[in-house]
């Protein structure tokens, strides 16, 4: 992810230096997106090729390395660790810091509350566009001949380049819109999916579905909203309010009703759904292979 980051950048780089108007940014914000996600998913699929042309289990071994790089659970639980393990002793000023290397976010002021709810509404929002929108586009490419690898690489970049650019504030409002639309279209279905999972799984799918119908088209972003009300409305618990970024107070939507407090529980079972998630869509597809070969 590294190589796709710099690549990034680089291409910024030479887009601010070249193009000066907002015309021009934007042509090259089409050319920035969709060069990193098509090469992206071009460079996964010829390392699994040379791969497995030197040896079949050095292919699945590039493969399962290259898969293994788009899926961001263990470095969200890391993040959540780092943050609630000072927090935990009352240890306020460590635990904002720890918190400010993970979100946008002014946290020098935040209380144990606000922390609470900022570790939550990230491991919650970063389920998705970090663990099971990758999944989804792996489980996609494994049914086609393409295999997994490329797809699940090219949806890692798309959310790579939304995370680096793809913002509505300058000096990237121009050269972002690209990256932003299309990290939204490709999170939108596995988005839909989650939401109807963490329903499931909550055993009460219909007061999940009731809530989010209810809460998360007030959110702006037409993905992280749905994610983050189906994991607080299985949790009960809300998210959402004012928060400060450079000083400025942005006031997000209430998703969810206040039925519990957020606590390192209720974050710690967030991760553990995000986990049997995971587990459920993999034996889905697994059942459903098994069948298909049955037939035949």
């Amino acid at each position: 992810m590294q190589g796709i980051g710099w690549a990034i950048a680089y291409v910024t780089r030479w887009a601010f230096y070249c193009c000066q108007t907002p015309l021009a940014l934007r042509c090259a914000g089409v050319v920035l997106g969709s060069s990193i996600i098509l090469g992206s998913g071009f460079v996964g699929w010829a390392l699994v090729a040379i791969a497995h042309y030197l040896h079949p289990l050095v292919g699945t071994a590039t493969a399962s390395i290259l898969l293994a790089s788009c899926f961001a659970a263990r470095s969200l639980r890391d993040a959540a660790t780092e943050v609630l393990r000072p927090l935990a002793t009352g240890d306020l000023v460590n635990a904002r810091s720890r918190l400010s290397q993970y979100v946008g976010r002014d946290t020098d002021r935040l209380t144990a509350t606000d922390i609470l709810r900022a570790v939550f509404e990230t491991v919650t929002e970063n389920a998705t566009d970090g663990v099971l929108a990758p999944l989804f586009y792996a489980l996609v490419g494994a049914m086609l001949p393409i295999g997994s690898v490329p797809l699940a690489l090219a949806y890692k970049a798309a959310s790579t380049l939304d995370s680096m650019v793809g913002y509505k504030d300058a000096p990237y409002t121009d050269l972002g819109w690209f990256s932003a639309k299309t990290e939204d279209v490709l999170t939108w279905m596995p988005c839909r999916l989650t939401v109807l999972t963490i329903a499931l799984l909550s055993r009460r799918p219909l007061h999940v579905w009731r809530l989010c119908r209810r809460d998360a088209p007030q959110d702006p972003s037409p993905n992280s909203g749905w994610s983050e009300c189906a994991y607080a409305t299985a949790l009960d618990v809300q998210v959402g309010g004012v928060n400060y970024y450079r000083g400025i107070a942005k006031p997000k939507p209430l998703l969810g009703d206040a039925v519990q407090p957020i606590t390192a529980d209720v974050i710690d079972r967030a991760l553990q759904l995000t986990r049997w998630s995971v587990l459920l869509w993999l034996t889905v597809c697994a059942i459903v292979s098994t069948l298909e070969r049955f037939e035949f």
